[in-house]
């Protein structure tokens, strides 16, 4: 499989190779950032642009692997525009790509579907801006979003360095009993280890979207291995 790693991630070939399944590896092209700021609106709209730009070239890069699959492993790019604005990024690679596609949104619907939830809560290291996109293509996929929390961090690099306890503290503040499952996006974000204890102690699925997009890339090529220690969804088929 490929992915497309935006240049200030650390962290999704680390969660990625969490779970290896024999015959199966993971390549990544990464689309070069040069200004990774997100301390307002504005700059996260020149970093989702920045993607935008380097998109064509990281996928061209990418295919001279020739992967069977290509995940999509930025993920705020996928929720901007609601449901529409997720399809006509992974109908593009696809075209562009010639093989099948994960993106984090898709991997997040299909993985909730999978579960069998409709109210969730929803966890984001950006700023409100995407936020909102996030909440409106759940909404846009028949799901409710009853509590939402950005943690507004400052640049795309710090977001891997958001720490555990921020995280454990901020996930008991998005449970409710009316909460059925938390989603977790932002792949700088390294959530799959403490999403699968955080479901033991609130008794819920929650679901880290680095877990979700390798779940269903594995699903989509034909491989139902099953791990332990990373998630419920990982757990099963």
């Amino acid at each position: 499989m490929g992915a497309i790693v935006p240049s200030t991630n650390t962290v999704v070939e680390h969660d990625f190779h969490l779970a290896a399944p024999p015959g199966v590896t993971v390549h990544s092209a990464r689309l070069y950032i040069a200004r990774p700021s997100m301390a307002d609106d504005a700059a996260i709209a020149d970093l989702l642009q920045q993607v935008r730009e380097g998109l064509e070239g990281a996928v061209r890069d990418l295919m001279t692997c020739s992967p069977s699959h290509v995940v999509m492993a930025m993920t705020a790019e996928s929720f901007c525009g609601g449901v529409a604005g997720n399809d006509r990024l992974e109908g593009w690679v696809k075209v562009t790509s010639g093989v099948s596609v994960t993106t984090g949104a898709t991997a997040c619907r299909e993985a909730l579907r999978a579960f069998g939830v409709k109210r969730l809560a929803v966890l984001n290291p950006y700023q409100p801006v995407v936020e909102q996109d996030v909440v409106r293509f759940f909404a846009e996929s028949g799901f409710e979003v009853v509590r939402s929390q950005s943690l507004r961090v400052a640049s795309a690099i710090s977001v891997a360095e958001i720490s555990d306890q921020r995280l454990v503290e901020t996930l008991r503040q998005l449970d409710s009993r009316e909460v059925e499952a938390i989603v977790q996006v932002g792949a700088n974000l390294s959530l799959v280890r403490l999403a699968d204890a955080a479901e033991r102690w609130l008794g819920k699925p929650v679901l880290a979207v680095n877990a979700a997009m390798y779940w269903h890339a594995l699903r989509q090529c034909g491989v139902d291995d099953q791990f332990e220690g990373l998630g419920r969804l990982l757990r099963q088929r």
